[in-house]
């Protein structure tokens, strides 16, 4: 059963594909591989000559998607019980 994220919608959440990681329109592209292909230092262009299948804007909601997934905020135990 394939999910969609309610404010991206070009990420899928699917637990028969890639183990139900965050993909790329139910294709087996997860938003990680995207985002390690970025940081290894290859371009937009570079993934999308590679990877056909993919267009531009799931790149942009890929880097959203996590984004937004950084937003929250962890406090370690030792840290809010010293306040």
């Amino acid at each position: 059963m394939e999910i969609r994220h309610y404010k991206f919608n070009r990420i899928t959440l699917d637990p028969d594909k890639c183990f139900g990681k965050p993909c790329i329109r139910g294709l087996r592209m997860p938003v990680a591989s995207i985002l390690s292909y970025l940081s290894s230092g290859m371009t937009v262009d570079e993934i999308l000559k590679e990877w056909p299948e993919l267009e531009r804007e799931d790149i942009y909601q890929a880097l959203g998607y996590a984004a937004c997934a950084m937003e929250e905020r962890v406090v370690p135990l030792e840290e809010a019980a010293a306040k």
